[in-house]
């Protein structure tokens, strides 16, 4: 093999760039881009990869609680700035959630995104109720990593197409943008409510109301541990030492948490009121 080969796949191509992506926004946006590839290209019809309830409750077509949010639509200039959209700020997000019981790491996000799936499919008839809304998620899900993002970090700067401003103002101007372009915006709004009913549980209510309602659920933990989830080496460094089916050693190694693991168990409830479960 030439040099200048081993140079480039050595020096990060996209394989590197792809294989630096953080756990769950490497799995999700691979995922998006295979499927929406796959769709527009008649490996599958788009219309197998939508939601629609009849199908999956008379044919069993259970698939269907998946695709949604990873195929993004037909290629045109919104979905590849959706697609950039989704890898960057998953990523974002994904390096520092909000704390749930993992120490704001992988956990957490996953977690998170457990909850932005279900909102999303429990609310998704009320919003059609009163807005055409498309039977496709990976938008909503990534506004709402989106608008999570912007009140886990609200000053940090950000910009879009070059007008600069903070991250709590970013949501609503791509909003207002898609209406000024004429472009479908209802997905947006939805995954910005979703977005705030998950922010409203995890970080207005135990400091207002001192109630504490949202954790990760332990097996959650259990498996990838607190804080950002790190895949160990194989033992030896080679490709022996395989637990079960699993090549690798589990639970993987974890980086320090950003903030000490929230306990899982155990609720405050009210003031002065006995702590259960502790």
């Amino acid at each position: 093999m030439p040099a200048n080969v081993n140079q480039i796949d050595d020096g990060g191509g996209p394989q590197d760039w792809f294989q630096s992506l953080p756990l769950v926004t490497r799995y999700w946006f691979g995922g998006a881009l295979m499927t929406t590839c796959a769709g527009n290209f008649g490996f599958v019809s788009p219309m197998k990869l939508i939601f629609i309830w009849d199908n999956i409750w008379d044919n069993f077509e259970i698939w269907r609680f998946l695709t949604p949010f990873l195929y993004v639509g037909k290629f045109d200039f919104n979905t590849l700035m959706a697609l950039y959209m989704l890898q960057s700020f998953s990523n974002r997000y994904e390096t520092e959630p909000y704390n749930t019981g993992a120490g704001g790491g992988t956990a957490d996000y996953v977690f998170a995104m457990m909850f932005g799936s279900i909102g999303v499919f429990v609310s998704y008839p009320f919003i059609g109720m009163l807005m055409p809304t498309p039977p496709m998620f990976a938008r909503t899900l990534m506004f709402f990593v989106l608008y999570t993002w912007s009140k886990r970090h609200p000053t940090s700067p950000a910009s879009i197409w070059g007008i600069q401003m903070k991250a709590i103002h970013l949501p609503f101007a791509y909003v207002a943008l898609s209406v000024l372009m004429g472009g479908m915006y209802a997905d947006l709004v939805h995954g910005i409510v979703v977005g705030h009913l998950f922010y409203f549980l995890v970080d207005v209510v135990p400091i207002v109301y001192g109630k504490d309602f949202l954790h990760t659920p332990q097996f959650l933990i259990d498996q990838l541990g607190v804080g950002a989830y790190v895949a160990p080496a194989a033992p030896g460094g080679g490709g022996g030492g395989a637990v079960g089916n699993n090549t690798w050693q589990a639970p993987g190694r974890v980086n320090a948490p950003s903030e000490p693991a929230r306990a899982a168990r155990g609720h405050s409830w009210g003031s002065g009121g006995q702590r259960l479960g502790s």
